[in-house]
């Protein structure tokens, strides 16, 4: 029985999501009776995203969820009839129809791992035809999954630790599935809620939400509010006029301000009120739809003190446009002259959202100035990643048939690095990773307390000498004969998977500007696998023309 999570990935992440190419090449296997040939393949991206020193890893249960789930139905193999060319053999159509992973294995980095630009994050092994057929889609799954997770991290780090962090991004996203993978991705990178109620009902991330602009202006007179009384939290059973008794808290918030009653829209109050009353307990209203100071601030703390005389404590008010941390500092003192004046302590726990356009830049100003913002809502610039839109993950064969390949090209950064690994993270005497070591996996550990040499990636063949003093191998076995075998880790628990882990990597790698670039290196036996075979392929250039 499918869980709702596996079901919500089989239906957004059927098989035939992928590339044409992917069955071409599968067949042209299939033809050659080379589909079953034991092949691997490694998953990784080439450079740090947002010019950054560090990435998030995710997208790995969704992964698993895709390839436990994996077969194509007989309305798959029909279409997929229509668009291959007709002289493909119909004999491969029931081989398609019986496939699926039970000969696949994946291991893979730890979801919510800090990872770095070429580290192999999961090994895909088994069948090179259904190896093949998986590419796309794992791709798909992992790189934008991971790319909004290290985003959000990165907004997480510009906010620092206590600042609540509330993702709004599904209007601006790239579709309906590019906003709910946000929700989940940034929830786990840190972001405390989301405003996607599918992403709360799908994955368990909190929601959060009030009203919005168009909630407030579609009121323009006291008239509009009904019902308008609200009974008393002590359990008075006789409702309360709660319009005349925000009338009178309204007067005495204006003379205690000395504010002008004739600027307060009425509008605006009667929008107020008439959510209050809906949701007494709940009271958070947008107040910049018309002025901040002359109207919105003045309607909230009105609305509010009748809600405390009844026994109601409302939450706050949110800011969405404007200069937040000049207005912040300026409703929290309307606060706390309300809470000492009229004696309402409630006033002194009141929060302040901030939202309009956050930008991780601007997020990080918001550090530098003065202001009382408590929840900053993000949007546009976190679902979109809007300093880089893709991560560039790449899928590449290094085995077949128990043989090393490699891609060399005329591009050094596009070469891949041959050969079935073990990946080994070194960590120092302050306990933070200093360097990720691939090894073949025939080739027997590194030890803690012992010296090893190895070639970083990016360093002309130079050799350095390290010792670590601890060694974590970052790669686990999570899928094999067509089970999980490795627990499916809830949103939650990924998401304290993400602080743990940034809290290991030193301050150097996770700043967010000018980051220093953390090493990456191969073992000497990969490193000469790697001169080998570029060796013999230069020699042999023209074998072809030579024999």
């Amino acid at each position: 029985k499918w869980t709702t999570n596996e079901r919500s990935i089989r239906e957004r992440v059927p098989p035939l999501l992928t590339d044409l190419y992917q069955f071409t090449m599968a067949y042209a296997y299939w033809r050659a009776g080379r589909h079953q040939e034991p092949a691997a393949f490694e998953l990784f991206f080439r450079d740090n995203p947002f010019g950054g020193g560090f990435s998030l890893f995710a997208g790995l249960h969704d992964c698993l969820l895709f390839v436990r789930s994996f077969r194509f139905t007989d309305e798959d193999v029909e279409f997929l009839r229509s668009v291959l060319p007709p002289a493909t053999e119909p004999a491969f159509f029931q081989f398609l129809r019986g496939l699926d992973c039970s000969g696949v294995m994946l291991r893979s980095v730890p979801e919510g791992t800090v990872v770095f630009a070429r580290v192999p994050l999961m090994e895909v092994a088994g069948p090179l035809a259904v190896v093949q057929l998986l590419e796309t889609s794992l791709l798909c799954l992992v790189n934008y999954a991971s790319l909004v997770c290290s985003n959000a991290a990165r907004f997480r780090l510009a906010a620092g630790p206590r600042r609540k962090l509330l993702e709004m991004g599904l209007r601006r996203a790239q579709g309906p599935d590019g906003g709910l993978t946000a929700s989940r991705y940034t929830h786990i990178g840190g972001f405390d809620l989301t405003s996607n109620v599918q992403a709360g009902f799908l994955f368990g991330v909190p929601v959060a939400g009030t009203m919005a602009h168009s909630y407030v202006t579609s009121f323009t007179s006291l008239e509009e509010v009904w019902p308008q009384t609200l009974v008393a939290v002590n359990g008075d059973p006789d409702p309360v006029d709660f319009i005349s008794l925000t009338k009178g808290w309204l007067t005495r918030v204006c003379e205690l301000l000395r504010a002008e009653h004739g600027k307060i829209r009425e509008g605006e109050l009667a929008a107020f009120l008439s959510y209050a009353i809906a949701y007494p307990q709940n009271f958070l209203p947008v107040i910049d739809s018309y002025s901040v100071g002359c109207s919105g601030l003045l309607n909230f703390c009105a609305v509010a003190l009748a809600l405390c005389e009844l026994g109601y404590r409302p939450v706050g008010v949110r800011l969405d446009s404007g200069d937040l941390c000049r207005q912040s500092v300026d409703v929290r003192r309307v606060f706390r002259l309300c809470s000492e004046q009229f004696s309402i302590s409630a006033f002194d726990s009141l929060i302040i959202v901030g939202t309009n356009n956050i930008s991780e830049q601007s997020m990080a100003e918001l550090n530098k100035k003065e202001n009382e913002i408590d929840v900053v809502g993000v949007g546009t610039h976190l679902v979109t990643c809007t300093k880089q839109p893709s991560l560039g993950c790449v899928y590449k064969l290094v085995e077949v048939r128990g043989r090393p390949r490699m891609k060399i090209s005329e591009d050094p950064e596009k070469s891949t690095v041959p050969g079935r690994k073990h990946v080994y993270r070194l960590i120092d005497a302050e306990g933070h990773p200093f360097l990720d070591l691939q090894c073949l996996a025939v080739e027997p550990p590194p030890e803690a307390g012992v010296s090893l040499s190895c070639y970083p990636l990016g360093c002309d063949n130079s050799s350095v000498s390290v010792t670590p003093a601890q060694v974590v191998c970052l790669r686990q076995e999570v899928f094999t004969k067509g089970q999980v075998t490795h627990p499916l880790c809830s949103a939650a628990e990924t998401r304290a998977k993400v602080q743990s882990s940034l809290q290991t990597l030193h301050p150097r790698h996770k700043r967010l500007q000018e980051p220093d670039s953390y090493t990456v290196a191969l073992s000497e036996k990969l490193h000469n696998l790697v001169t080998e075979i570029r060796r013999g392929n230069s020699n042999n250039s023209n074998f072809l023309l030579a024999n």
